[in-house]
């Protein structure tokens, strides 16, 4: 079985571990806690330029909250994939909802429009969806090539039952991409209970700050919500590899 790995990649340094570690393709993302966000385009043009084997997919989305976007949030996706697309990036990671819950099928089409040649992922705002099945049929039709999805539940564990049923329904029309909470001790089981071939995970590992002075009593998180400011999560890429090793077994 010809396994794939995306791994969700909060830096620069994750998407080099990601391909140290044997990843197809990284999906480069800022602000991981609110839900990923566009990176900024120093990141975008460095990643580009240190991935060589790994393929490089930027998601593009102008905030955090839900899916549905204004005009100014059309105009800043354009740009950004403008920009992406400038910079040889391989593909593209997007979702539009409407207020119904239903894919918005004309914005999607005209960010997969100004696409061009890359590649376009429709993210886990399917999983913000009113019906599964039917708006399955709508991205195959916008002509996107994968859906990634946590089954519509809290993690792709979770959502095997609908993931396996969205496979089935799909009949390799479009890849169906689980992810969320997957890593290298629950991967194997979910791609043998749904069938899929390609899988969206993490895999980081906490890596102290290298500050002396600290002061705890500062946070530039503001006070509702909780970073430790003097660690980063990266990924790794010996657990990387171990997901490949578990998948092959």
């Amino acid at each position: 079985m010809n396994y794939k790995l995306e791994i969700c990649a909060n830096s620069v340094e994750s998407c080099i571990e990601a391909q140290r570690g044997g990843a197809f393709r990284v999906e480069l993302c800022a602000a991981i806690p609110e839900g990923g966000t566009t990176p900024s385009y120093g990141s975008i043009l460095t990643a580009r330029e240190k991935l060589h084997e790994t393929k490089l997919h930027v998601i593009i989305r102008p905030r955090s909250g839900d899916f549905l976007y204004g005009e100014i949030d059309r105009e800043i996706m354009l740009k950004d994939i403008e920009l992406c697309r400038k910079s040889g990036v391989d593909g593209i990671v997007i979702g539009c909802l409407t207020p119904q819950g239903d894919v918005d099928m004309e914005l999607n089409k005209k960010l997969i429009d100004a696409a061009g040649e890359m590649s376009v992922t429709f993210h886990r705002a399917f999983d913000m969806c009113r019906d599964p099945f039917e708006s399955l049929e709508n991205i195959i039709a916008l002509g996107c090539s994968r859906i990634l999805t946590s089954g519509q539940q809290p993690t792709a564990e979770q959502g095997i039952p609908l993931i396996k049923k969205l496979i089935k329904q799909a009949n390799n029309r479009i890849i169906i991409m689980p992810g969320c909470g997957i890593n290298e001790n629950n991967i194997r089981k979910i791609a043998l209970e749904t069938g899929a071939q390609e899988f969206h995970l993490s895999l980081r590992n906490k890596v102290s700050s290298k500050m002396i002075y600290r002061n705890p009593w500062v946070s530039m998180g503001g006070t509702n919500i909780t970073i430790d400011e003097y660690r980063q999560d990266i990924t790794d890429a010996h657990r990387v590899s171990q997901a490949l090793a578990v998948l092959s077994d």
